[in-house]
């Protein structure tokens, strides 16, 4: 929906600039159009700014492009860009459209691996908060148009899927102690029961994550594998975590067939917060 209506505007755009005087205020006799004059070509549409802040919703996060305008940081928002890059449209000697696959996978390769440089924290931490990436490509009309870059928005997912409201920028959340607790991965129940949904640890939760633990292996491992895997790292963090190291108790939750699919390759350690 968003390309239809991207492309009805600018064709209306292109029509406003055909250099065409349809009111007739020439004057008569007055000179005509040489036939050495052109029509105004369309602009290249602009680039996103970095540190631009966007007020998203989510299916806004889970589409290819946006038309969202950016809003003052300091105001209510729910993205901020941390990246912007360039596609490269041309694979093996062909010319792709934006939406083609090959360069659907440019950005989606290049923004989670810059993520954690923005946010000034490990892998480690990255995984175990609610802070994530998104990316967006132009859309058609204005990939016509020339426009060839790529943007990389930081979210912080919460209860449902649904956005977290914020009214700061994200830049070295990660490192700053408060952000890094209030973005953290809880869950409102244990892993793979009914109640089960992550939330940031600012939120009302009943557990938190603590480990995660790397999965080896280019296919799916089955359960005991992934279980005897994450057994010993998962205890030693329960115990750490816990009051009692002898008293403790931590739940796992391994990836999915599709999370492993879509690059999901290491399991997560549980334990109950009071």
């Amino acid at each position: 929906m968003r390309s239809v209506l991207a492309a009805l505007a600018l064709a209306l755009a292109l029509s406003a600039c055909t250099g065409e005087d349809p009111g007739g205020d020439e004057a008569p006799g007055g000179p005509s159009a040489s036939s050495s004059e052109t029509a105004p070509t369309a602009k290249r549409p602009r680039a996103p700014r970095q540190g631009a802040c966007y007020r998203l919703r989510l299916d806004d996060a889970l589409s290819p492009t946006t038309t969202r305008k950016p809003v003052p940081c300091r105001r209510r928002h729910t993205a901020q860009t941390f990246h912007v890059g360039r596609l490269d449209l041309k694979q093996r000697g062909r010319t792709r459209r934006v939406d083609a696959p090959a360069v659907q996978r440019q950005p989606a390769r290049r923004c989670p691996a810059r993520l954690p440089g923005f946010l000034s924290g490990s892998r480690d931490q990255l995984r175990l908060s609610m802070l994530t990436a998104v990316w967006f490509t132009p859309t058609l009309p204005d990939a016509e148009a020339g426009a060839r870059w790529f943007r990389c928005d930081v979210v912080v997912l919460g209860r449902g899927g649904a956005l977290v409201p914020l009214r700061i920028g994200l830049r070295g959340a990660l490192a700053d102690p408060d952000l890094r607790e209030r973005f953290a991965m809880c869950a409102t129940a244990a892993p793979g029961t009914k109640g089960f949904r992550r939330v940031p640890c600012g939120q009302r939760h009943s557990w938190r994550a603590v480990q995660t633990v790397d999965l080896p292996g280019r296919r799916y491992p089955p359960a005991p594998q992934m279980t005897a895997r994450m057994d010993a790292p998962c205890t030693a963090a329960a115990q750490e975590y816990a009051d009692d190291p002898l008293d403790y108790t931590w739940a796992e939750e391994r990836p999915t067939r599709s999370q492993w699919r879509a690059g999901q390759h290491y399991g997560t350690c549980w334990v109950p917060q009071n």
